[in-house]
């Protein structure tokens, strides 16, 4: 299987990431994506950016690990996550999320399990400016609850 992974402070093309996954193998049937914005609500008010920081090599690690538990999991062609980090504003491009593989049934499950594993085990921290004031962002219990129905031992 072919990963990769970045984490990067630059915008990300969703369609050359497609066509990179699609182009893999000709036997990739199927490829799913998953773009996540930077929403421009936090506790029902408006931002004005989201900083998001990370522990480099801790980071790559455990994207790695949830890439590699999708791959025992499902047939998968290839995985590719990116996820930016510094200050992006409302509407950008945060997230990445990209499998493919033969069947749809695969690519479609592999792709909600990274994604559901990434927002509960990777190591980033999120900052908002909300009218001049700075506040870190918890984490969510609905994230937390979407993680356990994969009924993992973490």
């Amino acid at each position: 299987m072919n990963s990769t992974i970045r984490i990067q402070a630059d915008d990300f093309d969703l369609a050359a990431e497609y066509e990179l996954l699609r182009q893999l193998d000709s036997a990739v049937g199927a490829v799913v994506t998953f773009t996540g914005l930077v929403r421009d609500l936090e506790k029902n008010a408006s931002i004005n950016s989201l900083t998001l920081q990370h522990y480099p090599s801790m980071t790559e690690s455990l994207l790695q690990e949830i890439v590699d538990q999708a791959q025992q999991l499902w047939h998968l062609i290839g995985v590719t996550v990116i996820h930016r980090v510094g200050e992006l504003l409302p509407s950008d491009q945060i997230v990445f999320v990209g499998v493919a593989s033969q069947h749809r049934a695969d690519a479609f499950e592999a792709a909600q399990f990274v994604m559901d594993y990434l927002k509960t085990k990777a190591t980033f921290w999120k900052k908002v400016d909300q009218n001049g004031e700075q506040h870190w962002v918890e984490s969510k219990d609905s994230d937390q609850t979407a993680k356990e129905r994969w009924h993992k031992d973490d």
